[in-house]
């Protein structure tokens, strides 16, 4: 007869509990890159929208990401700035609603949610860019968020390499 220790069951329930399916995340990125496209395009209050994607989106979601991350994101979009201008190679005014909403996510994502692997924020971004952007606007997310990686993520860099 196998005995159980208790303490153990406990940390691999709660280890369970809080693991969100990669979808459920993959779909929150998705609805803040949308989320920040509309704040881009419309400049209306982050919590209105934000109360708009919950009310009018169904589906399994990780809605705790989205609010964690998207009504962030616009308070923090000067120094969002400060990391990306250097790194781009045209007027900041110039760049794409839909790849500036991801280049946005990106850093944000980079500077502050260091829980997700850096790999991993710009494989999503350059996915979504993929969907959502023009012809070769994946190209240019990934290559800005990738440069960004290296300063914001070095030492998980050096450690992954």
């Amino acid at each position: 007869m196998a005995s159980s220790n208790p303490t153990t069951a406990t940390r691999s329930n709660r280890k369970q509990r809080s693991k969100v399916p990669v979808a459920q995340r993959r779909k929150a990125r998705r609805l803040i890159m949308q989320a920040m496209y509309q704040w881009l395009m419309a400049e209306t209050d982050p919590k209105a929208i934000a109360k708009q994607f919950r009310e009018e989106t169904q589906g399994k979601i990780d809605w705790d990401y989205f609010e964690e991350v998207f009504p962030e994101i616009p308070g923090s979009v000067p120094t969002l700035d400060e990391f990306l201008n250097p790194l781009l190679d045209r007027d900041p005014s110039a760049i794409d609603p839909i790849e500036k909403a991801l280049l946005y996510l990106g850093a944000y994502e980079l500077a502050h949610r260091i829980d997700v692997p850096f790999r991993v924020v710009i494989n999503e971004c350059v996915e979504l860019a993929k969907v959502f952007g023009a012809t070769d606007s994946h190209k240019y997310v990934n290559g800005v968020l990738g440069r960004l990686a290296t300063t914001l993520r070095s030492v998980e860099q050096t450690q992954k390499s």
